[in-house]
């Protein structure tokens, strides 16, 4: 799916059609999360529970980082 860059108001943003809305789960006032992947971002829709979880990885990520570079090799 294609989707344009477009400008609201004195911002840049984006206008994703009703069939995404719908597959995402989400509406009007909602909250989505973005995920950066190697291949760009994700977008799902917002979880709580998810985001506290995303948190925490990321900061043993950070605070790991060595630990896990030498786990990965």
């Amino acid at each position: 799916m294609k989707i344009k860059v477009t400008a609201v108001g004195d911002s840049t943003g984006i206008i994703l059609p009703k069939e995404l809305l719908e597959k995402l789960g989400v509406g009007k006032g909602d909250t989505l999360y973005v995920t950066e992947t190697p291949r760009g971002v994700e977008l799902s829709s917002y979880n709580q529970e998810f985001a506290i979880q995303m948190d925490v990885a990321e900061s043993v990520m950070r605070e790991d980082h060595n630990v896990l570079r030498k786990l990965a090799e």
